[in-house]
């Protein structure tokens, strides 16, 4: 069986063009997350998924040098573009990641990895119940979960963002296609923010990289927030607004 991380990224962002590419303390937002992805024990590849557009020639160049793969699809038909990079690496299980996730937590990921298996389901996410903190977005799903959102998908929103098919086609959603479990949390932390949708959230990322580096839990940087009071840098946005606005737009 192998698990591949397909991490979707590009420099067309409207709220915050380049966001992936600015810098960090020296780094690149999108090197930060792949660093911190890599130390998976799950994970057997991961490759960044983008869009054909020029402007993303950079991110490529970078993100090649430092030895992933980048597979080149559609701009808005992302559900596309990662079953062509499924297909490539031939996996079995894919684990979702957005660019805009630098300090997404490899030790939570594994843990989403490992519930799938262990419950022989076909998607999970600790996002289907919103407790964890924006910006610990993890999808774990089946390539064939995959590959049936691919053939019958049809609303704009549904390919865009990839995975809405399968969790509202899922026994999670009293659907019967697929199944599905949320992750759970402890606690209710959805109102903090470690996300990157706009130049808030990039000051925050900063500030929590410069107290406490790049290689903390995501307990730890919460627990950071909460203690400091960061969160009132950002709480003020809308959590999933692109989704939102996307699912307006139908």
């Amino acid at each position: 069986m192998k698990i591949v991380a397909i991490v979707q990224a590009r420099m067309g962002s409207t709220r915050l063009p380049n966001k992936v590419m600015n810098m960090i303390g020296g780094m690149p937002m999108i090197e930060i997350l792949l660093s911190r992805l890599s130390h998976s024990t799950e994970i057997n590849q991961i490759l960044l998924a983008t869009s054909k557009d020029k402007r993303n020639i950079s991110l490529i160049d970078h993100v090649q040098k430092l030895g992933y793969i980048c597979i080149c699809g559609s701009e808005n038909d992302v559900l596309n573009r990662y079953l062509v990079a499924a297909k490539k690496s031939k996996a079995d299980i894919i684990v979702r990641i957005t660019g805009d996730c630098p300090l997404i937590d490899p030790i939570l990921v594994d843990k989403l990895i490992k519930f799938t298996y262990d419950n022989n389901i076909d998607y999970c996410s600790n996002t289907l119940i919103e407790n964890y903190p924006d910006g610990q977005d993890i999808e774990v799903f089946k390539f064939s979960a995959l590959e049936v959102a691919w053939e019958n998908a049809i609303l704009s929103s549904d390919r865009e963002h990839v995975t809405p098919y399968i969790r509202n086609n899922s026994d999670f959603k009293g659907a019967n296609i697929f199944k599905a479990l949320n992750y759970p949390c402890a606690s209710n932390y959805s109102k903090i923010r470690m996300t990157v949708d706009e130049p808030r959230d990039f000051d925050l990322i900063k500030i929590l990289i410069k107290d406490l580096g790049t290689n903390k839990t995501w307990l730890e940087y919460t627990n950071h927030i909460i203690k400091n009071d960061l969160n009132k840098i950002n709480n003020s946005i809308i959590r999933n607004e692109g989704l939102l606005k996307s699912l307006k737009n139908v």
